[in-house]
């Protein structure tokens, strides 16, 4: 294999660095952001539902959660995915209700978790079309 010129190695490692630089900025995560999500995660609750409930960001006290609920994707596709195996379960049906039930609820929790910290006035929902295009649902 022959050896690299200096320039070579130069634009190399300038190349380098800069990929570093670039991934280290993508998985940068604030310490506020950082914090809530690990009080998120340690909670009974919501650390144990399938579907991962995260603070995104949080910018002027207002924390952006992630959520699988939005009013144009259907409820059913959503339960679905995160209760495996509810198939086309009657909208009506007890088991139906009882798990749109627990993932209101869980998303309610972790709403709360995330206000107690006294620098977050405010949560603000937002659509989690990764995780919905992941599990094989259409984002509006």
């Amino acid at each position: 294999m022959p050896e690299l010129d200096r320039g070579t190695k130069i634009y190399a490692g300038v190349l380098l660095t800069a990929v570093l630089v670039l991934i280290a900025i993508a998985l940068y995560e604030p310490p506020i952001v950082s914090d809530l999500n690990d009080r998120l995660e340690a909670d009974q609750q919501v650390g144990s539902f399938p579907y991962p409930f995260r603070v995104r960001r949080v910018s002027n006290g207002v924390a952006i959660m992630s959520t699988p609920r939005s009013s144009a994707v259907p409820v059913a596709q959503v339960l679905d995915k995160i209760f495996p195996g509810l198939g086309n379960s009657d909208p009506a049906s007890p088991l139906f209700q009882e798990l749109q039930e627990q993932l209101a609820s869980t998303q309610k929790r972790a709403k709360a978790i995330v206000l107690k910290n006294p620098e977050i006035r405010q949560v603000q929902w937002e659509l989690d079309r990764d995780w919905l295009m992941q599990h094989g649902i259409p984002s509006p």
